[in-house]
């Protein structure tokens, strides 16, 4: 008795494993470890089985797959910050652009969270909780964030965009913002300024932190004293902390922003005083933004490479997820001092 040979036509709908492993004249668990790519099965047997796989034009369903090796093909990008900072600041948006480009090769889908108060983060530990996410991408971490030790405790992957501290345990990938820092205020003394002034980040993020240090260091090295305000990388916060620097000093010929939003912020208020830029005042701002390109005049910035990062973590996080055990590297991508008219 011989079998009849099934014809499939255009309304038949998608082949089947099953059928594949009777195209292929193998059981169903054998054709299975062939399109997952097993080593477990003989030249011949796969041979067959992707030859079953040309005819039918089978198409493996990445959600079964996914289950059967207990993953969700799901990445998260957490952001930590509320949503008017998101979208104000063009950091987050290309982080959010080397992510995808790194991405863009995979099956992984990129969930994109800001968590912007605590409701925010208990509904996102929840989610996290319940594993449907491979793995956690983790930008603009505050040191008291208890996000990365939550992350940590559940046992997902995850990658930092800036260490919490100088021994961070988890995978994470920084810039170097001392030496962007202490690079912009050398240059500036080289220009002959000697009142120089800061507007730090918030000092509970560690990069902020880092800059802050570096201008502390390029100042002893010169000779001079120390002036600097706290900002929040925002551009009010800006405005708010040039304000009082000119209240405090006067006599201020340069000043450093721990960011090109916050600078944006500070010439503003020097326009608003009178103050020519860079005649009485020299200006130096952080990341090498859109915004230091477009202002007037064109703004000197320390650019960190932040696509670059945002590639390099997402590089990171996929290696993290398929790992036997975690390796967890610590990377810090350099730094350059871009002079334009405004120093």
């Amino acid at each position: 008795m011989t079998a009849a040979r099934t014809i499939r036509g255009r309304g038949a709908g998608r082949p089947t494993l099953e059928e594949v492993a009777a195209r292929a004249g193998v059981g169903r668990g054998t054709a299975s470890r062939v399109i997952n790519g097993s080593p477990r099965v003989s030249d011949e047997t796969r041979a067959a089985v992707e030859a079953a796989v040309a005819e039918l034009g089978y198409v493996p369903n990445r959600a079964a797959r996914a289950l059967a090796a207990n993953r969700t093909d799901a990445i998260a990008l957490v952001v930590p910050e509320p949503e008017a900072r998101f979208f104000a600041e063009p950091y987050f948006s290309d982080i959010v652009r080397g992510v995808g480009a790194a991405l863009a090769d995979t099956e992984m889908q990129l969930l994109l969270t800001l968590v912007g108060g605590d409701r925010e983060r208990r509904r996102l530990a929840q989610y996290l909780a319940s594993h449907r996410v491979d793995g956690v991408l983790l930008v603009s971490v505050h040191a008291d964030d208890p996000l990365p030790d939550l992350l940590e405790q559940l046992g997902i992957p995850v990658v930092i965009s800036g260490r919490r501290s100088e021994d961070e345990p988890l995978a994470s990938v920084d810039s170097d913002n001392y030496e962007g820092a202490r690079t912009a205020i050398a240059h500036l003394v080289a220009r002959g300024r000697r009142t120089i002034a800061m507007i730090t980040g918030p000092l509970d993020v560690y990069g902020a932190r880092r800059r802050l240090d570096g201008y502390r260091a390029a100042l002893a090295e010169a000779g001079l004293q120390e002036l600097s305000v706290p900002g929040d990388f925002t551009e009010e916060g800006g405005r708010r902390a040039m304000t009082e620097l000119l209240a405090r000093r006067p006599e201020l010929d340069a000043v450093f922003a721990a960011s090109d939003v916050m600078a944006s912020g500070a010439r503003q208020v020097l326009r608003e005083q009178g103050r020519r830029i860079p005649e009485d005042m020299s200006l130096i701002g952080f990341d090498d933004s859109v915004i230091a390109r477009h202002m007037d005049p064109p703004l000197t910035s320390v650019r960190q490479p932040i696509e670059e990062m945002g590639r390099t973590m997402a590089e990171l996080l996929l290696a993290e997820i398929t790992a036997t055990e975690p390796s967890r590297p610590s990377l810090v991508l350099p730094t350059e001092l871009v002079v334009r008219a405004s120093s």
